[in-house]
Order: structure tokens, then sequence, then C-alpha cells
């Protein structure tokens, strides 16, 4: 799928992950959950909604994992 296919949700997801990958690699972990910051992380956080949003194409409620 080429950026022309993907929705404003997949390619701010896509930035997401560029950007946690970048943070992984700055604390020299490869999973989040090893990070001393895991707790209260913001760029995670934005990371779990940016997912979310991807998924539910921005709409809330009736959504289910």
């Amino acid at each position: 799928m080429d950026n022309q296919e993907k929705d404003r949700f997949e390619i701010y997801l896509d930035e997401m992950i560029i950007k946690l990958q970048n943070c992984q690699n700055d604390h020299n972990t490869e999973s989040c959950s090893k990070c001393e910051h895991y707790i209260g992380c913001e760029l995670r956080k934005e990371y779990v909604n940016a997912v979310y949003n991807s998924m539910s194409k921005g709409d809330t409620g009736g959504f289910e994992f």
C-alpha cells in the first residue's frame, strides 16, 4: 500500500512507529516495556492512540480488541 492509498490515520501511525523505534534506539532497548520510562511515557501513549485510531478510523465506541 502506498501513501495515496493510506488514510491520515495510517500515515500518522507510520510516523509514530518511526518515532517509537527512534526512542527505543536512543534508550538502547528493544521494547518499551523494558524502558525505565515505560509508565507514564507520553510517546508510548501517543503511539497506542495512533494504533487505536488507525484500526477504528477515528470512530469512538463499538471498537473491540
